[in-house]
């Protein structure tokens, strides 16, 4: 079983920064992918960002692309996103998740609880 954990959020004022971090722990696993997804009252849990761990590259939702960063810290299964220049709809509760290897072509996801991020003057 993955366990994964965010760290981090809170809130902030507009214009402010944010860094969320996130682990992912369960013994000796492949990782696909670590990211974010985020989700307010009455929507759909929509992504934010991706590390990608074979082409080790991040991919950005357009509506924070510019403004989040997010980075893997090597050798640990650990992402952080910096989100700088945060706006009011930035406010979310973000969740991180793992996208774990099985055997080919399978895989499954585990997410985290959440963490809230509120972006208010």
């Amino acid at each position: 079983q993955v366990t994964v954990r965010e760290f981090g959020g809170g809130w902030v004022q507009p214009g402010g920064s944010v860094k969320l971090a996130c682990t992912a722990e369960g013994g000796n696993f492949s990782t696909i992918a670590m990211g974010w997804f985020r989700q307010t009252p009455g929507r759909e849990r929509e992504f934010v960002a991706r590390f990608r761990w074979k082409e080790n590259s991040p991919n950005y939702a357009n509506t924070v692309k510019d403004r989040f960063t997010i980075s893997r810290l090597n050798a640990e299964k650990t992402v952080s996103l910096q989100m700088n220049n945060l706006e009011s709809d930035d406010t979310a509760v973000y969740y991180c998740y793992v996208d774990v290897a099985l055997e080919t072509p399978h895989s499954f996801r585990s997410w985290g609880p959440g963490t809230q991020v509120t972006v208010s003057s």
